[in-house]
């Protein structure tokens, strides 16, 4: 079994929280924090929508997961990920080898709520967008609760307050 880093990877569902409590987990924590849609962001210099637009949502995989390759050095890091992350199986792999993996998660409404709020969701660009979540999630939760070490429901929980219970959490296991 290969060694496994000591970041604390966040995994979930678009609008379960990662990106915001990964700013939490680094500020309360000190560590680096490493968003990969940011990442992959930067390297095609724009955005996650401009860049499923114009290159596709298999290059944006492609991008993801050398995003992750070059994290694997990182030690002692906050990383977030996409909501599609772990439909490549490579990346599961990859997610485990950096470290501690914590499923965000949300109740379907709240996620639907969450992110109905913003207009940039390429996967949820649909005719019927409540379908496409539903039909997301039934993929997706799965592979989250495959890969994960601990999950956390996020639904009724402040950003802080979900920082404190992994911090907590990965303190005692």
């Amino acid at each position: 079994m290969q060694e496994r880093g000591d970041a604390i990877v966040l995994i979930g569902f678009m609008g379960a929280g990662k990106s915001s409590v990964g700013r939490t987990l680094a500020r309360m924590t000190g560590l680096p924090r490493f968003d990969t849609d940011e990442m992959v962001a930067a390297r095609f210099g724009l955005t996650v929508s401009e860049i499923f637009e114009t290159h596709g949502e298999e290059a944006f995989r492609d991008a993801e997961t050398d995003g992750l390759r070059e994290l694997s050095g990182k030690r002692g890091a906050i990383i977030t990920t996409g909501g599609g992350i772990l439909l490549r199986p490579e990346n599961a792999d990859l997610v485990r080898q950096l470290g501690t993996v914590v499923h965000l998660e949300a109740g379907e409404e709240i996620l639907f709520r969450r992110i109905s709020r913003r207009t940039t969701r390429p996967l949820l660009r649909t005719e019927n967008p409540r379908a496409t979540l539903k039909e997301l999630l039934r993929v997706r939760l799965p592979l989250y609760q495959a890969a994960a070490d601990i999950q956390v429901d996020t639904t009724l929980l402040t950003h802080d307050a979900v920082a404190k219970k992994i911090l907590n959490q990965i303190e005692n296991r």
